[in-house]
C-alpha cells in the first residue's frame, strides 16, 4: 500500500504543471467518393465526428507530384480534417470550411500498442503491469510537463533533466520497488543525466549547432519564433539518451545487489569491482544500441553521403547534429557505469549490514 501510495501520488502531480494551450480542432471523415483532375483530386468526404456529423462536403485535395507533400487518397479512406471558420458568410450549415489535413492512421498505432502490452503483460506479468503504467507515466510527464513548460518559457534543458529524473524516479521505483538497489540505479542515472546536458551545451556552443536540424523544427519557427531551439535541440539529446542510461543503471546496480546476495562478505572495492566488469559488456552493447537508433532514424542522411563530398556531409548542420546526440549520449552511459557501480556498492553494502544481513 505504502508503495501504491507514493506512485499515486508520483502521478497526481503530472497534472500540476499543465498550461492550458489553444489547439486546431479537427474531425475525421471517410472519402466516399473521388475525381481526378491534373493537379487534384476531387474529394467527396462524409464527416463522421463533431457537429457536421453525417454531412458531406466537397473538398479539393491538390497534387505537387512530391511525394513527401501529396496525400494520395483512395475511395474508402478515413481522413483528419483541419476545420477552420469561414468567415465570408452569413452563419449558416457551411459556415466551417474542412481541408484534408492527413490520412487517418491511429488505428494501427492502437493495433500495435494493442500487441505491444499483451506481449508485455503475457511475458512480464506483474513487471510487465508495472512496465505499462511506467511507461504512461513518462509518456505523461512528457507531454503535461516538459512540453508546456518549453512553451511557456522555461529552460528547456533543465525542464529536459527534470522530466528525466522524475520519469526515473518512477520507473525504477515502480518496476524495482523502493530498496537501495532502485536508489542507486536512479542515483546514477540522474548524474549521468545531468552530465549528458553539460555536455550538449559544449557541443552546441563549440560546433555552433543551429537547432534547425530537421523540418519539423522550421514549422515550430514558424509558430514560435520565440523558443530557444537550441535548447530544445539539448533537451531533444537529454530525452534521447534515457532510455539507454535507465537500462544500463539498472543493469549495473541489480547484479551488484545480487553479487552481495550471493556473498555478503564481500567489501565494497569488491562489489565495486565486479560492477565494473559486468559494465565493461554493457558499455559495448548499450553505446552501439544507441548509435544504430540515430544511424536508422537518419538512414536518408547515409545515403546521401554517396553523392557528397565527405568534407562538406560531416559538417552539414543536421548531420553533425546527429553525430553529436549519439556520441553524447554514449558518454553519458560510458559515466553511467562507474557512477552507478560506486552508488550501489555502498548503498547496497550499508542497507544490507544495517538489517543484519
Amino acid at each position: 500500500m505504502k508503495k501504491l501510495f507514493i506512485l499515486i501520488l508520483l502521478l497526481f502531480g503530472l497534472v500540476l504543471p499543465v498550461f492550458s494551450e489553444e489547439v486546431l480542432h479537427s474531425e475525421t471523415g471517410l472519402v466516399t467518393n473521388l475525381k481526378y483532375d491534373d493537379t487534384k483530386q476531387e474529394v467527396t468526404v462524409k464527416i463522421l465526428t463533431g457537429d457536421f456529423k453525417g454531412s458531406e462536403r466537397i473538398i479539393d485535395n491538390m497534387l505537387t507530384g512530391n511525394p513527401a507533400y501529396d496525400i494520395l487518397l483512395s475511395k474508402g479512406d478515413k481522413v483528419i480534417l483541419h476545420t477552420e471558420a469561414n468567415t465570408d458568410v452569413v452563419a449558416t450549415a457551411d459556415d466551417v470550411d474542412f481541408f484534408i489535413a492527413d490520412i487517418k492512421r491511429d488505428n494501427q498505432i492502437w493495433l500495435y500498442a494493442g500487441i505491444f502490452c499483451a506481449l508485455l503483460l503475457l511475458i512480464g506479468r506483474k513487471k510487465g503491469l508495472r512496465s505499462i503504467i511506467s511507461i504512461i507515466a513518462t509518456l505523461g510527464l512528457i507531454f503535461a510537463v516538459l512540453v508546456p513548460m518549453v512553451l511557456n518559457g522555461f529552460c528547456p534543458i533543465a525542464s529536459a533533466v527534470l522530466t528525466g529524473i522524475l520519469s526515473t524516479v518512477i520507473t525504477i521505483y515502480l518496476v524495482g520497488g523502493l530498496n537501495s538497489k532502485s536508489s542507486s540505479a536512479i542515483i546514477g542515472t540522474s548524474v549521468s543525466l545531468i552530465f549528458a546536458g553539460l555536455l550538449s551545451l559544449i557541443a552546441i556552443y563549440f560546433a555552433h549547432l543551429t537547432g534547425f536540424a530537421g523540418e519539423e523544427n522550421m514549422f515550430l519557427y514558424t509558430v514560435r519564433p520565440d523558443l530557444s531551439f537550441t535548447g530544445i535541440l539539448s533537451a531533444s539529446m537529454i530525452i534521447a539518451a534515457l532510455g539507454a542510461l535507465m537500462d544500463t543503471a539498472v543493469s549495473i546496480a541489480s547484479t551488484i545487489n545480487e553479487i552481495h546476495e550471493t556473498d555478503n562478505s564481500l567489501s565494497v572495492k569488491e562489489l565495486f569491482k565486479s560492477g565494473m566488469n559486468v559494465g565493461h559488456d554493457i558499455i559495448g552493447t548499450m553505446s552501439n544500441t544507441l548509435i544504430l537508433v540515430y544511424l536508422g532514424s537518419s538512414l536518408p542522411l547515409v545515403l546521401l553521403s554517396n553523392n557528397i563530398d565527405l568534407n562538406k556531409f560531416f559538417n552539414l548542420n543536421q548531420v553533425a547534429t546527429e553525430i553529436l546526440s549519439a556520441l553524447i549520449g554514449s558518454i553519458a552511459i560510458l559515466m553511467c557505469v562507474p557512477i552507478t557501480a560506486i552508488v550501489a556498492s555502498v548503498l547496497i553494502k550499508r542497507h544490507k549490514e544495517k538489517e543484519g544481513f
